[in-house]
């Protein structure tokens, strides 16, 4: 898969939700589960440009580990798989 997002977009990949509980309860499938707000970043534009033309360098990079809005970022299906697009105004922290 080869995606380059512009702008300020991030392309991010959904971190996977945990079937068990930590008391060991076992999550099934089928139940309603809220939408993931951990992700790793796979792609990232060049950065927003400025009112002078200049690009604005993007403040995460591939591979961070980050947090973002529930519902900011667009979910997209490639090649069978779900990730999301959003902007770099979505994400709230990176997770060292």
């Amino acid at each position: 898969m080869n995606i380059k997002p512009l702008s300020n977009h991030v392309f991010i990949e959904l971190e996977t939700q945990e079937t068990m509980t930590k008391s060991g309860i076992y999550i099934p499938e089928t139940a309603d589960k809220e939408r993931p707000v951990k992700g790793k970043i796979l792609a990232i534009g060049p950065g927003k440009r400025n009112e002078d033309g200049e690009i604005i360098p993007m403040s995460v990079k591939i591979g961070d580990q980050v947090l973002f809005r529930k519902y900011g970022p667009d979910e997209i299906e490639v090649e069978g798989k779900k990730y999301l697009v959003g902007s770099e105004d979505d994400i709230l922290a990176v997770i060292e």
